[in-house]
């Protein structure tokens, strides 16, 4: 059987120190624990929040297009809409374009949880950005990133 190889407790003070993955994952998690106790009230999560806002466009997007904003595999996003859909939040209807796709439509009453969250939203977010740091060359550091 092979020994594994130790690694030095200093170089995993260094990555945890330096890593921007762990800084950012971190970071989010923080952030995202924050607007899901401020949008608890509402029954909404900050990635339901997110996902919601994303919707809102002039014209329904696409599944791929969704998810392409949000970084996310179409997958994880059809499994996120489900229970948006269900709470009746948002309808996925037939592309008209090309039936073969989907198209993501905002409700009445998602139009309505969005309108009660977004003051929530900028209370925080404008809480958050009065911070000392600078955020908007954080916003610009993790922009070029993604």
């Amino acid at each position: 059987m092979s020994k594994a190889t130790a690694i030095r407790y200093e170089t995993t003070e260094h990555v945890h120190d330096s890593c921007l993955c762990f800084a950012a994952q971190r970071t989010a998690r923080v952030l995202a624990r924050h607007f899901d106790d401020m949008f608890r009230p509402l029954g909404l999560t900050s990635g339901q929040f997110s996902l919601l806002m994303s919707l809102n466009q002039p014209e329904p997007p696409s599944i791929g297009s969704v998810a392409n904003l949000l970084a996310m595999d179409r997958t994880t996003l059809t499994a996120a809409l489900k229970p948006l859909e269900r709470n009746g939040l948002l309808a996925i209807k037939v592309d008209p374009a090309d039936r073969r796709g989907r198209r993501l439509v905002l409700t009445v009453a998602g139009h309505r949880l969005l309108a009660a969250a977004l003051p929530i939203w900028k209370r925080e977010h404008g809480r958050i950005e009065k911070l000392p740091e600078n955020a908007d060359a954080l916003r610009a550091g993790l922009r070029a990133l993604a």
